[in-house]
């Protein structure tokens, strides 16, 4: 079974940067903070075998163009999977309790 190289967009690796920041400044609990950026990013890096095992988003146009979602407790990781470059790009995480179709626009 061939890995993808999974890569980060600067936007998905500011938007990991502000989760950390809200939970541990806003919310004043750094481990947890720490914490809920492990398990996002274990989750990320899991992706580089059988990326395809989670469901296409559901609303259009991203269904169509193939992108991907995976839940990390209440955030969502947006990606996408190239088999032609073996690559799984990661386009946005969000909160899940956010409007989601208005940050993708």
């Amino acid at each position: 079974m061939s890995k993808y190289q999974v890569l980060l967009t600067p936007e998905s690796t500011q938007e990991i940067r502000d989760i950390h920041s809200y939970i541990a400044n806003t919310l004043l609990v750094p481990e947890t903070a720490k914490k809920q950026v492990n398990r996002i990013m274990e989750t990320i890096k899991s992706l580089d075998e059988m990326p395809e095992r989670y469901s296409l988003y559901e609303k259009e146009p991203w269904h169509t163009r193939g992108l991907r979602k995976v839940s990390v407790d209440n955030f969502i990781v947006f990606y996408y999977v190239n088999n032609n470059s073996s690559e799984v790009v990661i386009f946005h995480v969000f909160y899940g309790g956010r409007n989601i179709t208005e940050l993708m626009k």
